[in-house]
């Protein structure tokens, strides 16, 4: 095929691909931003164990005709106090305890899917369903996404005290228990924004690679943020192109361009800091 102008803005004209950039447009924003907060906290299997624990709640709240939301929702703040209250009172650390609830729920909801009869499709569940997002899960993840948003914007400098120290957080004066289970009622949020553009398995890419690459590339939080924001809207619209043009789901394609991303960014970095420190050699023999 000819890679002619009329080529390079044919995904453009279809109604499908149009929802598909819009709402790419719609979940990269809070996801881009809370993944600065998860990779300073080191809460990459946080994310990771709410995104796969929703399932059950998913599958419960289909089965009872309750809106998908809420059961998801649900589901992830479950696990999120099960595993702060289990890692609290044991001598388990917090990654293993995380391991085993995430894994227990995730096992639950497959049990339930399976026993259910039901046409939810776990497919896209799992995967997400960027071609066939409809205009009141648009709404839906915008709304929520929008108040995510603003959140965030409103109290970053607190998370941002939080979650370098949070005892120094505690001594001036802020809720502390309020800003962590904020944070965990944020992430749920967004990852059932998430859901129609990456899956379950999937979201956990948009939640922790744009804030990875940002904080290789720049040392500043507040620059962190935006950056992070840019690089994930960019991997998202690039990602929904090019799974176009390669006959391929626009999911997985997205989240290997956050791949490479990532990738490049690392080879930026360990250059950078080869070449300083040739530089201190260097400055030290003169000396």
């Amino acid at each position: 095929m000819e890679f002619d102008l009329a080529t390079a803005l044919m995904p453009f004209r279809f109604g499908f691909m149009q929802n598909a950039f819009l709402i790419s447009l719609i979940v990269s924003v809070p996801t881009a931003l809370l993944s600065c907060f998860l990779v300073l906290k080191g809460w990459a299997l946080m994310g990771d164990a709410i995104s796969h624990a929703i399932l059950p709640g998913i599958v419960l709240a289909h089965a009872l005709g309750a809106p998908l939301i809420l059961g998801a929702f649900a589901a992830g703040m479950l696990t999120a106090v099960a595993t702060g209250f289990l890692a609290g009172n044991s001598r388990v650390k917090q990654d293993t305890v995380m391991g085993v609830v995430f894994s227990g729920m995730f096992g639950l909801g497959i049990v339930l899917y399976v026993s259910i009869d039901t046409n939810l499709h776990l497919d896209h569940i799992l995967f997400g369903n960027m071609l066939g997002v409809e205009p009141h899960e648009l709404w839906q993840a915008g709304l929520i996404a929008a108040g995510v948003v603003l959140i965030l914007v409103l109290k970053w400098k607190d998370w941002l005290l939080h979650s370098f120290d949070p005892a120094q957080a505690r001594a001036a004066g802020l809720w502390v228990n309020w800003l962590h289970y904020g944070l965990l009622a944020l992430i749920s949020l967004t990852i059932v924004a998430t859901l129609t553009a990456a899956g379950l398995i999937l979201a956990i890419a948009l939640l922790i690679a744009p804030g990875a690459i940002a904080f290789l590339l720049v040392r500043r939080f507040s620059t962190m943020l935006w950056v992070a924001v840019l690089v994930c809207v960019g991997a998202m619209l690039l990602g929904t192109y090019a799974s176009f043009f390669l006959d391929s789901a626009p999911a997985p394609t997205i989240v290997l361009v956050l791949t490479t991303v990532f990738i490049a960014a690392f080879v930026r970095r360990q250059t950078l800091n080869r070449r300083a420190s040739m530089q201190s050699v260097a400055t030290a023999d003169e000396a």
